[in-house]
């Protein structure tokens, strides 16, 4: 997990980026009032996990086409495989309506791409050999 270490800045404006779109998100969807502490410090922390973790990604994605498709089909791709999945049988799960799911999911689809379109435009380190 050294890479998270290496590449600190990058993710750190990811994370932003992510936040960022979350804050306009609610505010277009009516969002009212404030969030907690909690819920603010929870936010960040995950929103700083995804971006690790899709950096990760992007490091180790294959060049199998240009660097941008590749960073961008990656952020879809786990979004596809894993987020859209977890978000939609939760979602489902506690009755929420399916335009609510839809958005939601959408949401993270939205975060996930900016996400790796700012690590990418920024520039990711891999980690050294062996390491």
């Amino acid at each position: 997990m050294i890479y998270i270490l290496l590449n600190l800045l990058p993710i750190a404006v990811a994370t932003a980026v992510g936040l960022a779109i979350g804050y306009a998100w609610r505010m277009t969807l009516g969002g009212a009032g404030r969030i907690g502490v909690g819920m603010a410090t929870l936010a960040v922390l995950g929103e700083f996990w995804l971006a690790a973790i899709l950096a990760g990604a992007l490091i180790l994605a294959p060049p199998k086409a240009d660097p941008w498709v590749m960073a961008i089909a990656s952020a879809v791709v786990i979004w596809a495989g894993f987020v859209l999945p977890a978000v939609a049988v939760t979602l489902a799960h506690r009755g929420v309506a399916a335009r609510a799911v839809a958005t939601d999911a959408l949401h993270w689809l939205v975060v996930m791409s900016a996400q790796a379109v700012a690590m990418k435009a920024i520039g990711l380190v891999p980690p050294p050999p062996g390491s």
